[in-house]
Parts: C-alpha cells; sequence; structure tokens
C-alpha cells in the first residue's frame, strides 16, 4: 500500500499497530515499539503455511523514526525457537548490544524471553530494514526501517507525492528450518524457493497467487519514491517497472548522485531508494514491476522464477482505490538475462557518493591497516558414518581466508567485553591468504577449509583498506558482504585477480559511494575503506544465507578508545542469557 508523505511526518500512525508511546525529548524523541514474535497460518501458492512472523504480519511492522531519535524495541519470543533481531545499517554507535546476530553480540531470546534493544539513529537517514538473525528465520521474519530526516531538512531531490516501502522476499512451501537441516545433515545444498514475493505477495506469474498480487495504485503526473529492500535469503534481483524509468537517489541509506535507468540490481541485505514519475496523462494501460534474480550459476541451482506486481493508474475522478481494469492492456518489462555481469558492473559503476557540502564524501585518505580477504566456497570432509552430497562425496562449506566461522555457544561481544575469551575465540583472523595461490583462475587440488572462531582485532580509530577477492575454488560467483556496525566507502572494484601495484591507482577517493552492504564480483574484487571508530565486536558475512550458513562469516573486535564516548558500554540488565 503507498503511504503519503504526510503520514510518514506524523509521528507514527496508529494502524501500523507498532507504536506505543512517544516521549517528546530535547534531543529528538525516543519511540518505542512492541514486536512480539508468534506463529501465523499464511495461505501463499495454493496452500497455507504456519510462518514466524512479528506481530503476526508477514512482512512485519516498518519501523519509523528521524535521524537523532532514540528507538527501543521490546521484543517478546512467543515461538518454539530462539530467535534475535538485527537491524540492518543501523550504526549502533556504542550500543553493539543491541546489533541482534545471535552468538555475535547477544544470546538469542529464547522462548517467553523478552529483550529490549535500544539505540540511537545518529547521523543517518535513509531507508534500512530489520530481520531474525538467527538460523534461517529470516526468510518470513523481516521489515522496513524508515528513517526520516530531521525536521525541517528536506530531501536532496524533489518531494514525492507518495513514499513506498517495496521489499523482496523468497517463499518456501516447506518449512526453511527443515531445508536448512536436511542440507547439512548431509552436506549438500539446500532446496531452492519456490517464489518470489514483493511485500509478501508472489503475484499474478504464479499458480492461485492472482489475488496474492502487489498494486501500487497511482496518479498521473505524480512523483513516488520506492523504498526497494531486498530481502530474499539467497538471490539477488533485477527490477524494471515497464514503459517507466527509476531514478536512483539512495543506497542503504545514503544520498547518491541521482541517475535513471530503466533496470536495477540489488543483492540481499542492499536497500535502494527510487524515483518513480508517472506518466503526465491517464495511459488507458497497467504496467508490471517485475524482480527476476541475477546468478552466474547454471539454472536449477537458484529459483529461476520472476515476481511481479502492477502499477496501476487511477482514472481522473476515480474512487481512490479501484479494482483492476482487466480489459485494459497490461505491459511486461524486458529484464536482463540472468547471467548479464556486464549490466550488474555498468549499474554499480553509476553508484557515487553525493560528496555535497551538506553530504560529505569523508572517505579515508590515507591508511593505517591494509587486508586482503578472499571470499568463496570450498568443502569439509565428509564425517564418517555419514554419505555426502558435496562435490566428490565431500560436505560444501564457504569461507573467508580458507576459515570458515564457527559460532561459540555463548556471545562473543560478552567474552570481548568482559575479556573471558579462552575457549570461545582466538584474535589471530588472518590478514592475508595463508597460502596464496591463482583466486580466479585453476582452483587448487586441495578444497578443503579450516574451521574455528577467530577475530580479527583492531585498535579504536584505525583507517582500515580491505580487499575481497572471489575465487573460483567451486566456481565464481558473486557475494553481497554486509559489514554490521559500519558504513564503508566502495573504493574500487575489477575482475580477475587483484593486482596490489596498480589497480590502487584506479581507486576513486573522491566521491565512492557509501554503504553497509557491497557485492564482490563473480571472478573480481572489491576494495572497501571505513574507520573502525565503533567499539565491539561486528560481524561480516555474506547475506547469501545459505553461504552464511556454511561459514562465509567473520568477526572484528575493534577495542576500547580512551574517550568515554569511544567506549563500548556497559550491557543491558535484560541481556539473554545463553
Amino acid at each position: 500500500m503507498a503511504m503519503a508523505i504526510s503520514s510518514l511526518l506524523r509521528p507514527w500512525p496508529l494502524a501500523m499497530a507498532t507504536l506505543m508511546v512517544l516521549i517528546i525529548q530535547a534531543q529528538g524523541i525516543t519511540r518505542h515499539y512492541d514486536f512480539n514474535v508468534q506463529m501465523a497460518n499464511v495461505t501463499r501458492l495454493c496452500g497455507t503455511k504456519s510462518i514466524v512472523t512479528v506481530n503476526g504480519q508477514f512482512p512485519g511492522p516498518e519501523l519509523i523514526a528521524r535521524e537523532g531519535d532514540r528507538v527501543h524495541v521490546r521484543v517478546t519470543n512467543h515461538v518454539a525457537h530462539n530467535m534475535s533481531i538485527h537491524w540492518h545499517g543501523i550504526r549502533q554507535l556504542q550500543t553493539g548490544w543491541a546489533d541482534g546476530p545471535a552468538y555475535v553480540t547477544q544470546c538469542p531470546i529464547q522462548t517467553g524471553q523478552t529483550y529490549v534493544y535500544k539505540f540511537t539513529v545518529t547521523g543517518q537517514r535513509g531507508t534500512l530494514w530489520w530481520h531474525a538473525h538467527i538460523s534461517w528465520f529470516r526468510a518470513t521474519v523481516y521489515g522496513a526501517i524508515v528513517i526520516l530526516p530531521k525536521l525541517g531538512v528536506p530531501y536532496p531531490f524533489p518531494a514525492p507525492h507518495e513514499e513506498v516501502p517495496v521489499i523482496f522476499g523468497e517463499w518456501w512451501a516447506a518449512d526453511t528450518e527443515d531445508i536448512m537441516s536436511k542440507a547439512l545433515k548431509v552436506g549438500g545444498a539446500p532446496n531452492i524457493s519456490d517464489a518470489y514475493t514483493i511485500n509478501g505477495l508472489p503475484g499474478p506469474l504464479y499458480n492461485c497467487s492472482a489475488k496474492d498480487t502487489f498494486k501500487l495504485k497511482v496518479t498521473p503526473g505524480k512523483t513516488y519514491l520506492l523504498r526497494l529492500i531486498n530481502a530474499a535469503l539467497n538471490d539477488e534481483l533485477f527490477f524494471s517497472v515497464a514503459n517507466h524509468t527509476l531514478t536512483v537517489v539512495e543506497v542503504d541509506a545514503v544520498y547518491v548522485k541521482p541517475f535513471t535507468v530503466k533496470t536495477l540490481v540489488i543483492s540481499p541485505g542492499m536497500t535502494t531508494n527510487v524515483l518513480l514519475t508517472t506518466k503526465p496523462v491517464y495511459p488507458n494501460a497497467n504496467f508490471y514491476m517485475a524482480a527476476a534474480p541475477y546468478s552466474v550459476i547454471r539454472p536449477g541451482t537458484y529459483d529461476n522464477t520472476t515476481v511481479a506486481g502492477i502499477l496501476e493508474y487511477h482514472k481522473p475522478g476515480s474512487p481512490s482505490t479501484p479494482s483492476l481494469d482487466k480489459t485494459l492492456p497490461l505491459f511486461k518489462p524486458t529484464l536482463p538475462f540472468f547471467n548479464d555481469t556486464k549490466f550488474v558492473t555498468s549499474f554499480t559503476t553509476k553508484l557515487l557518493s553525493l560528496a555535497s557540502k551538506q553530504y560529505p564524501a569523508a572517505v579515508q585518505q590515507s591508511v593505517d591497516r591494509r587486508f586482503f580477504f578472499t571470499i568463496g566456497l570450498g568443502t569439509l570432509p565428509c564425517p564418517k558414518n555419514m554419505t555426502c552430497q558435496g562435490p566428490n562425496g565431500t560436505q560444501f562449506a564457504a569461507a573467508v581466508n580458507n576459515v570458515s566461522l564457527v559460532l561459540p555457544s555463548m556471545a562473543l561481544l560478552q567474552s570481548h567485553f568482559t575479556g573471558l575469551s579462552r575457549g570461545v575465540y582466538a584474535s589471530n583472523f588472518p590478514a592475508m591468504p595463508l597460502s596464496p595461490f591463482n583466486y580466479t583462475g585453476t582452483p587448487p587440488n586441495n578444497t578443503h577449509v579450516a574451521t574455528g572462531t577467530r577475530l580479527l582485532s583492531l585498535p579504536y580509530n584505525t583507517s582500515v583498506e580491505l580487499v575481497m577477492q572471489d575465487t573460483s575454488v567451486l566456481g565464481i560467483e558473486s557475494h553481497p558482504l554486509h559489514l554490521h556496525g559500519y558504513n564503508f566507502f566502495v573504493v574500487g572494484q575489477g575482475f580477475g585477480n587483484y593486482d596490489p601495484t596498480n589497480d590502487p591507482a584506479k581507486f576513486n577517493l573522491v566521491d565512492p559511494v557509501e554503504r553497509n552492504t557491497v557485492g564482490v564480483p563473480a571472478g573480481g574484487w572489491v576494495a572497501i575503506r571505513f574507520l573502525a571508530d565503533n567499539p565491539g565486536v561486528w560481524f561480516m558475512h555474506c547475506h547469501l544465507e545459505v553461504h552464511t550458513t556454511w561459514g562465509l562469516r567473520m568477526a572484528w573486535a575493534v577495542q576500547d578508545g580512551t574517550k568515554p564516548n569511544e567506549k563500548l558500554l556497559p550491557p543491558p540488565s535484560d541481556m539473554p542469557k545463553c
């Protein structure tokens, strides 16, 4: 449903059913939300399924705040599974306890227990999102975060007529926990999803789904801000609206230099705000908005289907909620071929920071520490008395610098804060691959990875440059990497093996795009820079859930600074216990 900008600027529409209290204070306001994790029956694709939700909603409720606001979210777990919620893209300055990844910054919230996440939105405005961060519950437990600018501060683009969150998801007819569990037991790849969704609805291109179609009702000659979020578990997506253009104005809650496209690509974990201007006169037609996957791996190993919603024009003078006129022509967009890496590269290179006086690009010009991480898949030996379905009878695995992270049974942040890390983790994560090889060439004979719980420790305020290199060990593949607790600047990217001698000369240190999730190109590399000015333990992982499950994840331990505002705050009294 489209949301009028006037309603966004009110404290919160009561119909959203999530706001509990507003307490006006001098520096912004405190917004209180109540999130009840509970089961709900949802009918999709000819069948009814019981899924985990927040407040019985799928997708979950939107969280709306302004830059500078404090947010308190009381999460109560009513389901028979452990739960944790991550506020994806929120910096969590000194409040790492509220970040959410299970066994990294917190023990999960157990059945019948409650935890209040408390954080302040500092220096951020735009579209982010929240989602479950344990097991595969992100499949159904997710929702939008809308951060409005401070009162009186306009957008750096024309004010839209309406603002509409558009969340892409994946739908499985079977239970995702069963799918993941069975895959891990046999060491093979999990079953792919049965459909994609837009705001929880599969749309008319799937069986039994014509009635479950997202419809955006629009008026001629108006501009709409679409807040796009890719919440799909395992697939990057192309998106287009037939016979319309999209002007990209923001990614990952950071404004960018506007540019106009017919089609864009968005990876899991990413958000993209676009302006859509409707036709000046009633067109006597309706238009599909459609999303389909981008993947360089072979069809059959991912969900190669298309989800569609409908851009539905109001006839001037008609009721505000017309039904779809089936006599009108319905136009469909033409999306790129599934493995069109050239298109993806062309799109991502257009993303540049606004780099204005009001919104500068504060990219680090000098670097204290340089790191080189290999990102990719590998294998583990098949345990005794088990038949494995991975390559050559092995188990599938994934790793960063050949280390497949094993999460401990207690939270890493608690161990870090108390200094009681012995037996929980080691601080010797490799800064470089231990055994260099031709990363995008002929793969090595030994595809096994190491396992362990190893962190990379950084002094406070370290300026970091990180190059992430895709590998061809089990075939090249793109990987959307998300860094918790930080934004970073994407200063360079390319294909083939990274050249530390010649490639840095091409880095953009003027107006590189700033974001929290970046795609490591298939058969290529990406370079990012960030300032480690937020103490705590910060997860970094592939946002393809299957790869994270296989171990494509690591964590940074950023030490306290010397000043009070440079230290991690003590844990709250209601922290969940393992």
